[in-house]
């Protein structure tokens, strides 16, 4: 099978910032990503848990984005234009897709 190299972004913000995050993924040509919800972690505040929330303010969303490397800076750019000044982490790694046209 053909496999074709791509770029893997992994964010995760505050989940009142994902509507924000998602236009702006948008607006910079990202089409396609999915959105998680994160039910905990620790970080360097310490430990966190989802558990007990009643609205969105305390919890977390992860957008995994599956892109081509020309790609990449303008998602990034975008990305962190958001998370800059929110509670957030990007993480890009390497990866491999079988239909590179989707991408």
């Amino acid at each position: 099978m053909i496999r074709h190299k791509a770029k893997r972004v992994e964010i995760v913000i505050e989940a009142i910032m994902a509507r924000r995050l998602a236009a702006a993924l948008t607006e910079a040509g990202v089409t396609g990503f999915t959105v998680l919800p994160v039910e905990g972690g620790s970080g360097r505040s310490g430990p966190w848990s989802r558990e007990g929330q009643v609205t969105r303010a305390g919890g977390m969303n992860a957008f995994v984005c599956i892109v081509r490397e020309d790609r990449l800076d303008a998602l990034l750019e975008a990305a962190y234009r958001v998370v800059e000044r929110h509670i957030g982490v990007i993480c890009v790694t390497d990866c491999e897709v079988l239909r590179a046209e989707r991408f």
